[in-house]
């Protein structure tokens, strides 16, 4: 059985926690190892460490896969590919115990694809296992918006990925909002908070560092309704600034007062060799908030509001109020790009990407008017 182990700190350019391939006699599996070093290290095209684990875990899945079946990798070809796939179909995940998300199949086939197309630009194999066929993409009628979709007509599709219904995403209504912060305890509710009028990612809002904080004592809220932020730690490792209302800083500094203060006193008190993470966001046992436990507060926070969702939700709610704030703006401002300033917002390098949003705007667009006033009205506006 093929497992994963993780480096340890010290080894060359090799990361600490980078996942090892091996084989059921322990030995390294070369071909993903050279695959995943050379997407972790090679420069100007160097991977986040979660998007390497992530790519790790899909390479391992195959790989224990063709063990099993005492198939040689470099041998394989879409038959073989194809019945992974479909047994990712007919049998739930063996960790979460729930069927496998159309989307999430298909990001591990392309996975493995994308590590054949690797082995076969190095040489290791003659001939890749799969192949594209063009698709012609329907889209929805046309609208006053039509300019701005720039979704392509014809795309090219992996023959081994499954069809997936497009799930477009939803702004949360402003009782569902209500809802889902009366669930949420410190910190977890400023963090959310954060997410949904910055667009902030889970990873970006626990790497904040109580630094980064800016004083705004001295700053009047007519002059100043939103501070930037620089951000240094974000998706893809691209530097980008976030503008949260002064508002929002002001309870910022509430909660550093009032409750990450008095944490780390109790905490100090009760050892004195304890010394506070720099975060800005700690756990009640002076942790840093890590991404997974926000995320776990989040899922109980909507379940127990009785709200569909996860904290992922909220940063497509601040792109969709944001985008039809924008739009607002641009009737009587027409320089203004809309779609351009989220897409820079969200720190998304293809528009393509953002360009979702739009229909969403259109969809929900009675929704998002309750949203944007109550969202602007609470952080910004005079309430």
């Amino acid at each position: 059985m093929a497992r994963i182990v993780r480096a340890l700190p010290g080894y060359g350019d090799i990361q600490a926690g980078f996942p090892v391939i091996v084989d059921e006699r322990m030995a390294i599996i070369e071909p993903a190892f050279a695959y995943l070093h050379e997407l972790a290290t090679v420069p100007g095209r160097s991977h986040a460490v979660e998007t390497i684990r992530t790519y790790g875990e899909h390479l391992h899945d195959w790989f224990d896969s063709l063990e099993q079946s005492q198939i040689a990798w470099a041998g394989v070809g879409e038959r073989e590919i194809a019945a992974w796939r479909n047994r990712m179909l007919e049998c739930p995940s063996p960790h979460t115990k729930r069927p496998y998300a159309r989307s999430t199949i298909n990001d591990r086939v392309r996975t493995v694809c994308r590590f054949y197309g690797w082995a076969h630009q190095r040489g290791w194999i003659e001939d890749l296992p799969f192949h594209f066929i063009d698709v012609r993409v329907r889209h929805q009628r046309p609208s006053m918006l039509a300019h701005l979709d720039v979704r392509p007509g014809v795309v090219a599709a992996n023959v081994l990925t499954v069809p997936e219904a497009e799930r477009l995403p939803r702004a949360l209504r402003a009782d569902q909002l209500r809802r889902l912060f009366s669930a949420l305890a410190p910190p977890y509710d400023l963090m959310a908070s954060w997410a949904l009028v910055t667009g902030m990612r889970r990873k970006e809002l626990c790497a904040l560092e109580l630094f980064q904080v800016p004083e705004t004592a001295h700053l009047d809220a007519g002059e100043h309704p939103l501070i930037g932020i620089g951000l240094s730690i974000t998706k893809g490792g691209v530097p980008r600034t976030v503008y949260p209302p002064i508002r929002l800083l002001d309870a910022t500094h509430r909660y550093i007062d009032e409750v990450r203060g008095p944490l780390i006193r109790r905490l100090r008190r009760a050892d004195r060799s304890w010394r506070a993470p720099s975060a800005l966001f700690l756990t009640s046992r002076g942790a840093a908030v890590s991404p997974a436990r926000f995320t776990a507060a989040m899922a109980a926070a909507f379940k127990a509001a009785g709200v569909v969702g996860t904290g992922h939700w909220l940063r497509h709610c601040f792109a969709m109020t944001m985008l039809a704030q924008l739009q607002r703006q641009a009737r009587t401002t027409p320089e203004i790009n809309p779609l351009k300033v989220v897409q820079v917002l969200l720190g998304r390098r293809p528009i393509a990407s953002t360009a979702i949003y739009l229909r969403c705007v259109e969809m929900h667009a009675a929704e998002l008017e309750e949203s944007v006033a109550w969202l602007y009205g609470a952080l910004i506006g005079d309430g």
